[in-house]
């Protein structure tokens, strides 16, 4: 039996989705939310986690560290599915460099999904043709991993000195890479530079 975990911030989604597969499918499905995921990583050896990018908590844990998937996960060969949109490029990006094995478009069917896991569970890659299709498309995502990471605390509506700390960085710093993220994204003033990265999946 194809052993699931199921990794969502928000209790009804996370059980939702679980009841939807097990409904569906034969498969013997756990759900967890991010601070239980790599207790319950560990106790379930799972085949297969799903991971919705959408989700505040992994979009900020990944945004700037592609490893943050293998200490969430502290099985790192764990297989990854990733819950996306073709709407939301940005993130398709992030998810392409955690080596996600499979990539679910959230606007198809159930049995999309469910061939998803079967596939990426036997060691198979699965991407949905929407976003495949999105991906290719997508305009390169001008910032660098500093950048986003300064971006993805300001979204959240940390002041400057909040992201300082946070990052370990001098406030003059923050301001530097604040004005590159502006000026790259064609934004008029940091707010417009939230808004248009958040349109794009970028944070």
């Amino acid at each position: 039996m194809t052993k699931v975990l199921v990794l969502h911030g928000v209790c009804l989604v996370r059980s939702a989705l679980a009841a939807l597969l097990r409904s569906e499918s034969d498969f013997e499905v756990t759900s967890s939310g991010w601070r239980a995921a790599a207790r319950q990583a560990e106790f379930l050896r799972p085949d297969v986690a799903i991971v919705d990018f959408d989700c505040p908590e992994v979009s900020a844990a990944l945004l700037a560290d592609t490893d943050a998937a293998a200490r969430l996960l502290p099985r790192s060969s764990t297989p990854l599915i990733v819950l996306a949109r073709a709407d939301t490029p940005g993130t398709l990006r992030r998810a392409f460099r955690t080596q996600a094995l499979g990539y679910v478009d959230k606007d198809g069917s159930p049995d999309r999904l469910v061939r998803a896991i079967e596939k990426v569970a036997a060691g198979e890659r699965f991407i949905d043709a929407t976003l495949a299709s999105a991906f290719m498309e997508a305009d390169p995502m001008p910032l660098s991993p500093r950048e986003l990471s300064v971006l993805a605390r300001a979204a959240e509506g940390d002041s400057v000195a909040e992201i300082a700390r946070a990052l370990h960085l001098a406030s003059g710093t923050v301001r530097n890479y604040m004005a590159a993220v502006t000026r790259k994204t064609g934004a008029r003033n940091r707010i417009d530079a939230i808004r248009i990265s958040r349109r794009a999946g970028w944070v």
